[in-house]
């Protein structure tokens, strides 16, 4: 398994699933993650992140669908080498609504899965950035937000 895989899943596997402190061993110093509508910096931010969607969701659990794919920084002639790269993987969540989400009308206790899709970029064997794509309309609609 490649470096860069094995970083990716420790990302989807252990961080969301609740072991935050693996963030400081897997996100550079100077990491920023790009939410939509949010910009996280650093280890910490990222963490925060991920706990305050714990905040919402119990039995918290993720599951690998597609990838990760790993390949070369664009523009980089050394190509995915030495932990540096991009990854790219689809994803799925699947937790336990908690309650308290603003708009949500969905009791406590509905199960709620929904997808997206993770890029990365890794410098040094670790994650420098990061963006998200997620299916938040679809799981907004599960908790009943929307009609």
């Amino acid at each position: 398994m490649d470096a860069l895989d094995e970083l990716y899943r420790r990302w989807l596997f252990e961080v969301w699933t609740g072991d935050l402190a693996v963030a400081d061993r897997i996100l550079t110093p100077d990491f920023v993650g790009h939410w939509p509508n949010l910009e996280v910096h650093g280890p910490a931010g990222a963490a925060e992140q991920v706990r305050r969607s714990h905040e919402y969701f119990a039995d918290v659990r993720t599951a690998l669908d597609a990838g990760p794919v790993v390949g070369p920084v664009p523009g980089d002639p050394g190509g995915a080498a030495g932990g540096t790269g991009m990854v790219a993987a689809g994803w799925t969540f699947h937790g336990t609504y908690r309650g308290g989400l603003p708009g949500a009308t969905a009791e406590p206790g509905t199960a709620v899965s929904f997808r997206g899709q993770d890029i990365f970029r890794a410098r040094d064997g670790r994650f420098a950035e990061y963006w998200v794509v997620s299916d938040v309309m679809g799981m907004m609609t599960a908790l009943g937000a929307f009609g």
